[in-house]
């Protein structure tokens, strides 16, 4: 982002101008105004519909602290009204759709006809196996980066997805798990995934300590983590819901016979370091029970604890296993309102606005 050069009037410079005000038309004083407006406008205007939902109000705290980007909000009384915001989404260089499926396709249809300039940022699931929208996870292979780098509409990856598709692609891709490998992913996430009401009943009312759902067997996370993990094959999803705020693990085990002959735990950590080698977010952590253990990054030496992420952009990845036995356990730990959500948007916006990936993260 190029730094803006302020003119500073000096008291000469600015008697100078009083003395010879009469000589200015109104024209060319508004003119005036006009190149320090250009200026002012140099920063890029951010626009976050739904800023005030728990992954709004978190992109609004990363963002808020940044000297290169203006976030502009309407007055309360407007934020849900329709005209103000198709407004605001038209007059942004970016906006951040932070909103349910339904809400998000509506606004996403109100960028105008001639509007080729505005980034569009849906942390909704709507658009996330749209194939005219880009996928949001900038490591998912060589060439995402770039492809985010030129698009104009982007889909925030789900928190669920972000370590199974984390965990997956890599193995897919170099064939240790074949293509259409029926898989199960167990997962469990901090309470903030819930949203406003959930928040409410595990912070406020007498609640359960631990519970797993979507026993229905279609989670909405479910096509998007068939798609980019390159499986091509539902997984087995079985989410829940801790007594804690932020963070996640997500756990893939593997049976040695679905994978390509002679597979060693090795093997999979070996890939996956390759994989994200150099990745500013992503980082495979030692490998195997003892290899974690002696880095100290089990709590009391036996727990993977899932909120010790929480409030960074970062993923963490872990390859468990024996080889004798013939089994092994993948986990990806997390922040589900971080690389998860809001860290993945912001993560994304820079990218999208030509700027370091890291910036405020």
């Amino acid at each position: 982002m190029t730094k803006l050069n302020i003119v500073v009037f000096t008291t000469s410079i600015l008697s100078a101008v009083f003395q010879h005000a009469s000589s200015f038309t109104i024209h060319q004083i508004r003119s005036s105004n006009d190149v320090s407006n250009e200026l002012r406008m140099a920063k890029k205007q951010v626009f976050i519909d739904g800023e005030v939902g728990t992954t709004g109000l978190q992109v609004r705290d990363r963002l808020s602290k940044r000297d290169d980007l203006e976030i502009i909000s309407p007055p309360s009384d407007l934020r849900k009204d329709a005209d103000t915001r198709k407004k605001f989404i038209n007059q942004a260089d970016a906006v951040i759709l932070c909103l349910p499926d339904a809400a998000s396709i509506e606004a996403a249809s109100w960028v105008e006809s001639d509007n080729d300039r505005t980034v569009l940022i849906d942390a909704s699931t709507a658009f996330r196996t749209d194939p005219t929208w880009t996928y949001g996870f900038p490591e998912l292979c060589k060439d995402q980066r770039s492809a985010l780098e030129k698009s104009k509409r982007i889909s925030n990856p789900g928190c669920y997805p972000t370590g199974f598709v984390g965990l997956t692609r890599p193995l897919v891709d170099a064939g240790i798990i074949p293509e259409g490998t029926p898989l199960t992913v167990n997962a469990i996430s901090g309470y903030s995934g819930g949203g406003k009401g959930l928040m409410e009943i595990f912070e406020n009312e007498d609640h359960e300590p631990w519970g797993s759902y979507g026993f229905g067997m279609t989670h909405k996370h479910i096509p998007e983590m068939t798609k980019y993990s390159g499986l091509g094959v539902a997984p087995i999803f079985q989410p829940q819901v801790g007594d804690f705020d932020q963070g996640m693990v997500v756990s893939v085990p593997l049976h040695y016979v679905w994978l390509r002959k002679e597979t060693t735990g090795k093997d999979m950590h070996d890939v996956l370091s390759n994989y994200y080698k150099g990745s500013e977010f992503i980082e495979v952590m030692p490998l195997g029970e003892g290899g974690v253990k002696e880095a100290g990054l089990l709590e009391r030496g036996a727990f993977l604890r899932p909120d010790t992420l929480k409030d960074t952009n970062k993923m963490q990845l872990f390859v468990f296993y024996n080889d004798e036995a013939g089994h092994a356990l993948l986990c990806a730990r997390l922040d589900n309102l971080g690389k998860g959500a809001s860290g993945a948007a912001v993560q994304n916006l820079n990218i999208a606005l030509g700027v370091d990936e890291g910036k405020g993260l």
